[in-house]
């Protein structure tokens, strides 16, 4: 049993590291394309990349990667299933998806300004 849990302790790990991951490569890839946009804008000839399509993608890599995070909090506590790992999940969960939600709503609004 211990090593089935310390498997599991694992996998959370991965996976929330995936996650971190997602995000961090998102915003590297987000601030690249901000920095041809601003070198687009400032030299002629060249039609910069719109700022919503930047934020579209961001935002992409955003959700995904907390999607990854909350699938490592939900085996973390199932793993170590005490009602304070419960409550502390009930939260980070609450708090990720009301981001997610409004994550996505931004994302749909600029997708259909385009």
């Amino acid at each position: 049993m211990d090593t089935l849990v310390n498997i599991l302790e694992y996998l959370s790990l991965g996976i929330g590291a995936v996650g971190i991951f997602i995000v961090l490569w998102g915003v590297i890839l987000g601030f690249i394309e901000f920095l041809r946009a601003q070198a687009a804008f400032f030299s002629k000839g060249k039609k910069p990349v719109p700022l919503e399509k930047i934020r579209i993608d961001l935002g992409r890599y955003l959700l995904l990667g907390l999607e990854f995070l909350i699938a490592a909090d939900i085996i973390r506590t199932i793993v170590k299933p005490s009602l304070e790992e419960v409550g502390v999940l009930v939260a980070i969960v609450a708090i990720r998806t009301v981001i997610s939600f409004f994550l996505n709503k931004e994302i749909e609004r600029l997708g259909q300004a385009k």
